[in-house]
């Protein structure tokens, strides 16, 4: 990984984990990971501490699956998978109710309150809205498909958290975490 200069900011955009079929009545915020989803996130955060992209700011939708997403990411940047590492400082955490079935607009809404001391910011949230920040932050950099369960899309801005939009932060790396 290159060095980045110290203006840029870095925000990864995660969908969360693989989680369990929802049944008849069930309500969806309330669905739980799997265990494959589980081993996933884990992975997640093997790669993002393998990477050097251990985040300063964590804004994490409020649905069961992406808060559990967010811990196992946790777990495996502290070293839990043997491929894991050193987390860092341990990062400010946001669990928003907003990042649930969220559009792409008000999800760069939340990123645009991240401090603006914080380089590196994670955000953990729902297709579509996830990928279609990324295809919004990017537009040439994305693909058709979307992010997938566990995937990870770097982007990097010049930009404060305050004035990033449309096209602002190109995709630098993805990475579809499988545990």
């Amino acid at each position: 990984m290159t060095d980045v200069p110290a203006e840029t900011r870095t925000l990864i955009l995660l969908r969360h984990a693989k989680a369990e079929q929802g049944s008849d009545g069930t309500d969806d915020a309330v669905r739980p990971l799997s265990a494959r989803g589980q081993a996933d996130a884990a992975a997640a955060g093997a790669w993002l501490a393998r990477q050097a992209l251990l985040p300063d700011v964590v804004i994490c939708s409020t649905a069961r699956r992406t808060r559990q997403t967010w811990h196992q990411v946790a777990m495996g940047m502290t070293g839990t998978p043997p491929e894991g590492g050193p987390a860092g400082p341990r990062p400010s955490v946001r669990y928003e109710p907003g990042a649930y079935d969220a559009h792409p607009e008000e999800l760069l809404a939340l990123v645009r309150t991240v401090d603006a001391e914080a380089r590196t910011a994670l955000l953990i949230a729902h297709n579509p809205g996830i990928s279609l920040l990324s295809a919004l932050l990017d537009p040439e950099g994305t693909d058709g498909e979307g992010l997938r369960t566990t995937e990870l899309a770097v982007h990097r801005a010049t930009a404060a958290w305050t004035e990033l939009d449309r096209a602002g932060a190109p995709i630098t790396d993805r990475h579809t975490a499988r545990g």
